[in-house]
């Protein structure tokens, strides 16, 4: 849980007024010209409603900046100019734990998981796929198309503050899907599928990724179905893939799978909070927009605790009852912390909440598989 590299020349923005900072329209004409040694993609802008400008600094202050938040891809970053650092910082290395707990979840699902060498590499270069590789498309991917929001709200980001080039930003997208694609197809190859099912989780989860950043459709324009989509592409999707590595992805399963990714919805509502200034201007209905902050918070964690309470009661009627106790014990810290941190501030506290809480989250989903595990 979205194409040559070399012959991605440049990309050519129209912009008409420099002062301004313009947003896409829900329906944005693209043209694409080729030649033999380039490929131009010129896409055709129009004014926002209500133009806005960004009083924000042009970078932020070096004082506060943590290298270890530039490397992470976290709010609180230094400056860097090292392009690699630069490169990584795009790929929010900080999204990928969730990624690889997923595959780590399908594998134990399948109950055909081994601890042989060619089990464990196999879960690994799974997990390089799922994480680094698709996940850090996916982030390089959506801080593409938010650089007119991030002007706003974080405008000494990588690309609105300018520390990396357009050209290289896309081609560090197209480098991460295709090396992942790439991994997906031999994964196939080597779990000897007759069908190649890896790939195709790969190439559905990284045309979701594109359809949830890019418009036309920019699926995160709209605050349920886009952090419903967000959440499936972080515990479905890995899921899948891991368990179809190792075994046999099953109809009840997909369901479960699905159900879970509700909470995942939840999750992906703490990160709206910091946005709505800028997402408010360019008319993203993100759920702290549409519905207000207060109400917003009570949507999020109800959304993470009564999926989780929903699937433990799966479990009990399952004939899992000590499955369904530990994962409802699970429940228990997360709700403390809610109410602790994210519920008094959801801004000031995003990042302590989620580092406090996420890890039951996700023990919760390890418990989940264990207890389904065919």
């Amino acid at each position: 849980m979205a194409s040559v590299l070399n012959t991605v020349s440049s990309i050519i923005l129209s912009n008409t007024n420099a002062n301004r900072i313009r947003s896409r329209p829900v329906l944005e004409p693209i043209s694409v010209s080729f030649t033999r040694r380039r490929l131009t993609i010129r896409a055709t802008e129009t004014d926002a409603n209500e133009a806005v400008k960004s009083q924000a600094p042009d970078k932020a202050p070096a004082a506060s900046g943590s290298s270890f938040n530039q490397l992470l891809g976290i709010k609180g970053a230094a400056q860097e100019t090292n392009k690699w650092k630069i490169r990584l910082q795009l790929t929010k290395p900080v999204t990928w734990p969730p990624l690889v707990w997923g595959v780590i979840c399908g594998a134990a699902a399948s109950g055909n998981f081994h601890w042989n060498l060619e089990d464990v590499a196999k879960s690994i270069v799974c997990m390089m796929m799922s994480g680094p590789c698709l996940t850090g498309y996916t982030q390089t991917l959506n801080d593409w198309y938010d650089r007119d929001i991030d002007a706003i709200n974080e405008p000494y980001r990588p690309i609105p503050s300018g520390a990396i080039s357009e050209n290289e930003v896309i081609t560090q997208i197209w480098v991460l899907l295709l090396g992942g694609l790439g991994l997906a197809g031999i994964l196939d190859v080597w779990a000897g599928h007759d069908f190649p099912i890896v790939f195709y989780l790969a190439l559905g989860g990284s045309l979701l990724s594109y359809i949830y950043s890019a418009p036309p459709l920019k699926l995160k324009q709209n605050g349920w179905i886009g952090n419903f989509a967000l959440g499936a592409s972080y515990i479905s999707l890995p899921w899948w893939a891991g368990q179809a590595l190792f075994g046999t992805l099953t109809p009840d399963i997909i369901v479960l799978t699905l159900l879970y990714s509700v909470a995942g919805l939840g999750i992906a509502i703490v990160n709206d909070f910091k946005s709505v200034e800028g997402d408010r201007a360019l008319g993203l209905q993100s759920l702290p927009v549409a519905f207000g902050a207060e109400t917003a918070k009570w949507i999020c964690v109800g959304a993470i605790d009564i999926t989780q309470i929903s699937v433990a009661g799966y479990l009990l009627g399952a004939g899992k009852p000590y499955y369904a106790l530990a994962l409802l014990a699970l429940i228990i810290p997360q709700v403390v912390f809610q109410f602790q941190y994210f519920l008094k501030d959801p801004v000031k506290y995003d990042v302590k909440y989620q580092a406090s809480a996420q890890p039951f989250l996700v023990l919760g989903l390890l418990v989940t598989a264990l207890a389904t595990s065919h």
